[in-house]
Order: structure tokens, then sequence, then C-alpha cells
């Protein structure tokens, strides 16, 4: 459902045709043609009207009926496996290949298509399909395979920096960023800091597949990190990763981040850094040389192609940065609580052991099912913080938890002394006043079933036995022993004479 909505963000927002479409959703063109032509049909209004969630557009477009997705009849051969294994062993047979192939899928090709897909698809490898670029339309995205040392000056432990790269389709106008790492964080900051060198947002971004671009990497079917995806959107840029283990789709930024690699990383071999800002101011001005290098094959520069094609044709940076948040899982426990990042954060009571996304930032933590935010918190601070909301509790633990110490004390002020004193010496002699709770919980509940006459006759037996327990109280009730008098101890009569009793004034 969320290639519906993409589609429909892409067309409306960014204008794109259904071409395009195809391409950054990857998905087939008549399956574009196929949503836009229902969207009209039903009249969806774009943008989506509050409350349209995933359910309410897919019933729109296709009403109770869902598409199926379609396989393959046949499981096509390994063709560069077999290839190399072709070149490899000089003995193999595409006879002997095709019939291991069959033993494997033994509902696959015939022998004689077998031989016909391997001649089209040997016939096709040296084919490449020269890129035209548009100005503005696309940005290409890498990290660089070389790294830069960053020397700390107390441990003197040296840390990798990986190096960050985006290229500018038409100019190939480029900028690079020295980062801490590759994580999100990393990766989203970088392409901000580009967008703001380029002062433009390019209509489509060509990334490769790292995890923290492409949350699961297809060459049909790509899924976005919902992270980026939502970079995406604030930004207005569609997003189309190259397909896995082709780097000519991305063949732009592949030579920009050899040409990085050589006249930046190259270059800065023989200094020393201590810190990534000082390196990044190094890079910058490496990297403003680099652009404005001449082309060796035709007029002009990098700088000079980006000033007068390209810097017009990109669309305009949004008014405010993009609000940096974090998605991940996570399952409700029996506590209704999720765990993130060493802090537990409260959900509705019902949703408990189901699967919820987490959409963090650092100051809120929003938490969603099925599309749908359940739950908001601020962020927790430090580790081990429990974040409840009142209204996520069932109505019994509310009631359990309304009944403070204070409040305990003044219920039983009402039934009358005794109870009063009860409470206050049950409270008194446990090592924390909450290890009393249950026992008193227990008393108030006896009083729905018994007078406060008695219950008052009973916490003075309690008192004057020393049974302060719930136990004790109900089984006093239970006995009606709260009606009977209380009678003193028998004194103990005096010890008889004996030669062995020595007395008191023994020890005088």
């Amino acid at each position: 459902m969320r290639k519906i909505k993409e589609v429909l963000r892409l067309r409306f927002e960014l204008g794109l045709g259904q071409r395009a479409i195809a391409r950054a959703c990857s998905i087939g063109q008549s399956t574009v043609h196929e949503y836009l032509k229902r969207a009209a049909a039903a009249k969806v209004p774009w943008p989506l009207p509050e409350g349209w969630d995933q359910e309410r557009v897919e019933k729109a477009l296709f009403g109770e009926h869902r598409f199926t997705e379609q396989f393959p009849e046949r499981v096509r051969p390994d063709f560069p496996t077999l290839h190399a294994q072709l070149q490899q062993h000089r003995h193999l047979t595409l006879q002997l290949a095709w019939e291991e192939y069959r033993q494997v899928h033994p509902e696959g090709y015939g022998y004689s298509r077998f031989c016909e897909l391997y001649g089209r698809w040997r016939r096709k490898q040296d084919v490449v399909l020269r890129q035209e670029h548009q100005p503005g339309e696309k940005g290409f995205v890498d990290w660089a395979g070389a790294t830069i040392p960053v020397h700390d000056p107390v441990s003197g432990e040296i840390r990798q920096a990986p190096l960050f790269v985006m290229v500018l389709g038409a100019s190939s106008y480029t900028y690079a960023e020295a980062t801490r790492d590759q994580q999100l964080t990393a990766w989203l900051s970088a392409h901000m800091h580009a967008f703001e060198y380029f002062r433009g947002v390019p209509r489509l971004l060509v990334p490769d597949n790292p995890r923290t671009g492409v949350s699961r990497a297809c060459r049909y079917d790509p899924d976005l990190n919902p992270t980026y995806q939502e970079f995406a959107m604030h930004y207005g840029v569609g997003v189309v990763p190259a397909r896995p283990y082709r780097p000519r789709d991305k063949a732009k930024v592949e030579v920009g981040v050899q040409i990085v690699e050589r006249w930046i990383i190259a270059a800065l071999r023989h200094q020393k850094f201590f810190r990534l800002e000082d390196l990044n101011r190094a890079i910058r001005e490496l990297l403003e040389r680099l652009n404005q290098r001449p082309f060796r094959k035709r007029e002009g520069s990098r700088a000079s192609v980006f000033a007068s094609l390209e810097r017009s044709a990109l669309r305009s940076l949004p008014a405010e940065r993009f609000d940096m948040s974090q998605w991940s899982r996570a399952r409700v426990n029996i506590d209704y609580h999720i765990a993130f990042d060493g802090n537990f954060y409260s959900v509705p009571y019902t949703l408990v052991q189901e699967l919820m996304e987490v959409r963090a930032t650092p100051t809120t933590v929003e938490i969603f099912h099925r599309g749908q935010r359940v739950a908001s918190h601020l962020r927790g601070r430090g580790r081990g913080q429990v974040l409840t909301e009142k209204e996520h509790r069932p109505k019994s633990h509310q009631a359990h938890l309304e009944w403070t110490p204070s409040r305990m004390a003044h219920w039983a002020e009402q039934i009358g002394p005794n109870t009063a004193q009860l409470f206050a010496r049950i409270l008194a002699e446990k090592p924390h006043p909450e290890m009393g709770y249950r026992s008193c919980l227990g008393i108030i509940r006896l009083a729905e079933q018994y007078s406060a006459a008695r219950m008052e006759a009973a916490a003075d037996r309690a008192l004057l036995t020393g049974a302060c327990r719930y136990q004790s109280v109900k089984s006093i009730l239970k006995n009606s022993l709260d009606q009977q008098p209380l009678t003193a101890s028998p004194s103990l009569p005096p010890p008889p004479a004996h030669d062995n009793i020595r007395g008191a004034e023994y020890f005088e």
C-alpha cells in the first residue's frame, strides 16, 4: 500500500511522468497507469484527507478486491555463475549444465530454450546504455571505498572516517564530506549538507543499497528505510535505488568517487587530522579546486556547467531542515510498554504482543500500529526510565494505582480510629510502605461485606493481639471474634519455692 501513496505523491507533487514514477517505485509502468486511472475514477484527492489510512486508500481504488502477486512460470538459470564455470572448466558443456539445472528445478526450461536464453544473455553482456541526464534531474549518491584516518589527540587511537559523495547528473558537480560512521544519522546529515552546498535539490536521488537507505534490497521491488523515505518526502525528491550489483546504474557517482579518491584522499595523505571538523575543512578546500578544474575533452568545468546549466534547474530548499528521526520496530510487552533505547514507553493495553513501528526524534518518541499513531512521548534521557500515560492502563490498574498511602489513611479514618491505627501500623511495620498496600486493600475490600462497627471491633482486637495482617482481620470477622468480649490474659502464678531458685537478692 506504500507504493500507491508514493505513486500519487510523485505524480501530483513532483509532476513526474509514468515512466519516471515506475522507475522510482520499482514497479511496472502499466501498474502506475492502473493506479492513476483508478485514482482519477475514484476522485481520490491529493494530498489525502486527514484520517485516510492505508486501508481507506486501497478500498477507494480497488474496493474489497486485493491485487495478487504474479510469480514467474519458470526459474531462470543463474547465467553469470554458469558463464564463470564454463570459463574455468573447459570440459564443462551446456548439456551437463542443463541437466544439473533440471535436477534442482524439474519444472525448469527445456534444453533448447536453456541454450537460447544463455546465448541471448551472453550477447548482451557488453552492451552499455549511454545515459542522458537532464539538468536538475538526478543526484547520484555513494560512499567512497577508501577512508581517511582521524587521530584521537588523547589516546592516540586512529578512527577511519568514511567519505560521502554526491554527484549531480548533468554537470558532474561534486560534493564530498567525511563522517564519523556510515549510520543513518551520518547518511542523512551528509545529504542535507550536500543539498545546502548545491543550494538546491534534484528531483531524483540514485543511491546504492546501503542499510541506511534501503531496508530490503531487491532488483525489482526495493523497500526504502522509513526514515529515508520520510527525508525524501520532506525535501520533495524521489529515490530510485540502483539495482543490486549493478554499478553502471550509478556510473556517474562511481566515476565521481574515483576522482574524489584521487584528488582529495590522495592529496591529504601527508596530513594528520585530530578532529573531523578540521578534516572536512581541508576537504572543502580541495573540493572547490576539483569543481573548478577544467574538463579535458570539453569546454568549461564542473562549476561553470553547474552555474550555467544546472543551478537554476534544481528545486528550492525547504524552509526548515529535516527533523532527524529514527525508525525501528518493537513488540509490546505484557505490561503494555515497548523497550526503545534503554527506556520503556507505554501504549494502549489492548495492543499487548502487537508489533509496533517506532519513530524517534531527538525530543519525541512516536509509536505507530498499522500506520496509525497510537502513542506519543517525550524522549527519555538516560536509561531505565518508564514513561506511562494514565489512559493506556486498564481501568483496574488505574483504580489500583489511585490507592496511595494518604488515600488509604483517609479511608481508614472514616471507618474509625481503630482502623486508622491498624493501617498506620501495617504500613509502618514493612520495610517499605508499598509492601503493605495489599493488606490494606484487602481490608478495604472486607469493608464491603461488614459494617463499620464490626470493622472497628476487628481492628481493635487485631491491635491488641498484634495480629496486624489481612488474613488475621479476615479470620476475626469470619469467625465473629469481633463480637466476643476481649478477656485479659491470665497472669502467671508465682514460681514455687526451691533451693535452686536464687531470687533477686542473690544479684544485689
